[in-house]
């Protein structure tokens, strides 16, 4: 399975076909694409690198991204998913640590440009054009995350109508939820892009950023922080997910990993959360790690489409599969 059919599969099926047995749309989608490149390195660093190149001419020169488009007809969709612009920071990062390679970061591509979403709008599905101005994959790096900065009041960044979990389209779609994973993982992107500024001599920038880091640090550790594990989000209504309070989605697992990986968390904080993870969502009978527990279904909460799926399908408290997760 690891050495020779998962790869073949995900080369075949997400890469060339992009298609699956629940998803047969045959397009891009920004982020999961880029996933997809993050198990290939070890075959062909190639696939990454065509990746970031192709998808970072899918990101409107204010800093969004398309969350899918079809390559034949040049139509997409233009959203307000907060981790989707994120993933292209990441990749690249990931590229430079794996390949030593910084060129990258000197390829020029162009931008998409199109009319901005308005104000109660959540995505629009239209055909954008590329702007003639073209830019460093360096230059689309910082735009993403320049356009990520977007904090709520409790210091943690504003989730819009979904993050990694696309199934919260309603949790901060009006404009006040925000994302404790979310905060996890910028943190992340700017822990490892900080460097590459400090080489570009971008010393205003690193100033800025190391700031951001020291706040969203206390923000994910003190607001985020539930007693015995990470919170998952706060909704626009004010209702939170992830919280040991409630019935369903007491605890996610995403909010408890990334803590880790982050190393954003606080030591004794990772710990206790990770424990909390495995006596919660590690289910050794049945041989699963579940997303979340409990699933949505009965509850008052409307975090969005999530709750149409039944109890532990798909973004509903199961796990998907792409390369960055297996």
């Amino acid at each position: 399975m690891l050495n020779g059919w998962i790869a073949y599969q995900t080369i075949a099926s997400r890469l060339y076909a992009r298609s699956g047995y629940y998803q047969s749309g045959g397009a891009y989608g920004f982020r999961d694409q880029l996933q997809d490149t993050l198990g290939l390195k070890y075959l062909d660093i190639n696939f990454m690198k065509k990746q970031i190149i192709k998808h970072s001419k899918h990101q409107f020169k204010e800093g969004d991204v398309e969350h899918w488009w079809h390559e034949e007809t040049g139509r997409g969709i233009r959203t307000r998913f907060s981790d989707d612009l994120l993933w292209l920071a990441f990749l690249t990062i990931e590229y430079i640590k794996f390949t030593g390679d910084k060129t990258i970061l000197d390829i020029e591509t162009p931008y998409l440009e199109g009319q901005i979403l308005e104000e109660n709008e959540d995505e629009k599905y239209d055909k954008y054009n590329e702007t003639k101005e073209q830019e460093s994959i360096y230059k689309h790096c910082i735009r993403a995350i320049e356009k990520s900065l977007n904090f709520g009041e409790n210091g943690l960044p504003k989730i819009g109508s979904g993050d990694w979990n696309d199934g919260f389209s309603t949790v901060g779609n009006k404009g006040k939820g925000e994302s404790v994973w979310l905060g996890f993982f910028l943190y992340t992107v700017l822990d490892n892009f900080i460097p590459i500024c400090e080489e570009k001599e971008d010393l205003e920038l690193v100033k800025k950023y190391e700031e951001i880091k020291r706040n969203l640090k206390r923000a994910l550790n003190t607001n985020g922080w539930d007693g015995r594990w990470y919170k998952r989000a706060f909704m626009d209504d004010g209702n939170i997910l992830g919280s040991m309070q409630n019935d369903e989605c007491r605890i996610d697992s995403i909010a408890q990993s990334w803590s880790v990986i982050s190393n954003a968390g606080e030591n004794d904080k990772k710990y206790i959360a990770m424990e909390s993870l495995e006596n919660h969502l590690v289910d050794k009978e049945n041989g699963i790690i579940k997303l979340l527990d409990p699933p949505f279904e009965k509850s008052k909460l409307e975090p969005g489409y999530i709750k149409a799926y039944l109890p532990g399908v798909r973004e509903n408290g199961g796990q998907y599969t792409h390369e960055c997760c297996c």
